[in-house]
């Protein structure tokens, strides 16, 4: 039977990937995709404590100050449109209040800081080598808020830059946690601002820049091609958004199932099933007016939820991020 397909296979890691150790996703909205995906399945995930970031300056910045735990104080705020912002966060972070904003950075820095003391992974997930620096002082933002572009120049960062960046950053990364894997990836989502051609420049860079990372650290960082199972597995329209740039949900689900076959052994595939219909019954919205049907279906989610924690004491934490969510 002929293959019309150039499927990617999946890596040979399985363990990494575990339950009752954090794991720690930085990066493009690939990373909210997959961390949505680990979440889903009561992983102790903590998911861009900085909101979405696109490039390896910006992620490499977070991730420093995650390691120090740096504490963010009314001077590392401006305000524009009556809302305070960061240049080092997500707009998800700005509010009316700079008292509320800081509390909300400052609290995800703390507990990124704990998990990434104890986590078995990091995974970092590039999106563009595209920088925007404030014109005015040269400082590498990761979020413009929609500021005129007038106060901001753009370019793109080289190859060596983001690997000068790095390397240091993954030797301090190592001294604070010995026993962590950094797992990169490329986003497979095009940023098509600059065209095909300047995404296939800006995504080379990135791919380039991972390969000399990942060689320079063979025994601590690995690369799980998600780019190419994008673009040379999956390799049709049908697998995109209405966009046509972002992966469809099929897609992401079909690169999830890659990456857990990747980083999962045989009971942790096991126990994520279990764990994703348990989040599931969670989330489900009753669409019956029937008080008792609603009552059994609560009393039996929880008596199955019981029987795991019973079990899994560790997916308590995740449990508690699902209930807060819904």
């Amino acid at each position: 039977m002929m293959e019309f397909r150039t499927p990617v296979l999946p890596l040979r890691h399985e363990g990494l990937v575990v339950h009752d150790r954090p794991v720690i996703m930085l990066g493009s909205c690939f990373s909210d995709n997959i961390g949505r995906c680990l979440r889903d399945a009561l992983f102790d995930v903590n998911v861009n404590p900085y909101g979405t970031l696109y490039n390896p300056a910006s992620i490499a910045s977070a991730l420093g100050e995650i390691i120090s735990c740096r504490r963010y104080g009314r001077g590392d705020l401006f305000m524009y449109e009556g809302r305070y912002h960061s240049f080092s966060h997500h707009s998800v972070f700005s509010g009316v209040s700079s008292e509320s904003v800081l509390s909300g950075i400052n609290s995800s820095i703390c507990l990124a800081h704990e998990m990434l003391q104890s986590a078995t992974v990091l995974c970092v997930t590039f999106g563009t080598a595209y920088v925007y620096r404030l014109a005015d002082s040269g400082q590498v933002v990761s979020n413009c808020h929609k500021l005129p572009p007038s106060r901001f120049c753009r370019q793109a960062m080289a190859v060596d830059e983001i690997v000068g960046i790095w390397q240091p950053l993954v030797d301090r990364l190592l001294d604070f946690n010995p026993g962590i894997k950094i797992v990169f990836t490329v986003s497979p989502i095009r940023h098509l601002a600059d065209g095909a051609h300047g995404n296939q420049l800006s995504k080379s860079t990135l791919l380039l820049a991972v390969d000399k990372l990942v060689s320079m650290n063979q025994d601590e960082a690995i690369y799980f091609p998600a780019y190419e199972i994008m673009m040379d597995d999956l390799r049709d329209y049908r697998f995109y958004a209405g966009d046509m740039t972002h992966p469809s949900d099929v897609a992401v689900a079909y690169i999830y199932d890659c990456f857990s076959k990747s980083f999962f052994d045989e009971d942790t595939i096991a126990l994520a099933r279990r764990c994703k219909k348990i989040t599931r019954r969670l989330l489900h919205r009753p669409m019956s007016d029937d008080e008792l049907s609603v009552r059994r279906f609560a009393d039996s989610t929880r008596e199955a939820l019981d029987a795991l924690l019973s079990t899994r004491p560790c997916l308590k934490r995740a449990v508690d991020k699902i209930l807060i969510a819904r």
